[in-house]
Formats: structure tokens, C-alpha cells, sequence
């Protein structure tokens, strides 16, 4: 199972924001900040669309997917 927590997390710190500040920018709770960040939940794809959007960065690199060439 993948987990986004690490990669949730390093973005928020990166931008140097709390939970609880990140939470008054986009409208998410930060209460679901903190159960992602901690591999408790997962988010929606809704939810990774507005953190992918605030950040600025695509879903793929949001969630730490990278794409291996299989061909």
C-alpha cells in the first residue's frame, strides 16, 4: 500500500506551513490534514486536486508517483 503521508508532509514544511495554517488557505480540515499525514486516511481525489492546485505541482507528484518505463 502506498503511503502519501511523507510526501504530504514535506510539501506543507516546504511551503513552511502548519497544519492548521494549511487547513485556512485551501478550506481542508486540519484535522484531515493530520490523519493523511500520519497514513491514518487517504485522501479523495477532490481533496488531491486542491492540494495539487495550492501547491502548484501535479497529482502524480502530490502523491510521489513516478511514472517507470515498462516498454
Amino acid at each position: 500500500m502506498k503511503r502519501y503521508g511523507e510526501k504530504f508532509k514535506q510539501l506543507r514544511e516546504a511551503h513552511n506551513l502548519t497544519q492548521s495554517e494549511l487547513a485556512k488557505k485551501t478550506g481542508i480540515s486540519q484535522v484531515n490534514i493530520h490523519y493523511w499525514e500520519n497514513d491514518k486516511r487517504k485522501p479523495n481525489i477532490e481533496f488531491c486536486e486542491i492540494l495539487a492546485d495550492f501547491y502548484g505541482v501535479s497529482i502524480d507528484e502530490l502523491v510521489g508517483h513516478e511514472i517507470k518505463e515498462n516498454w
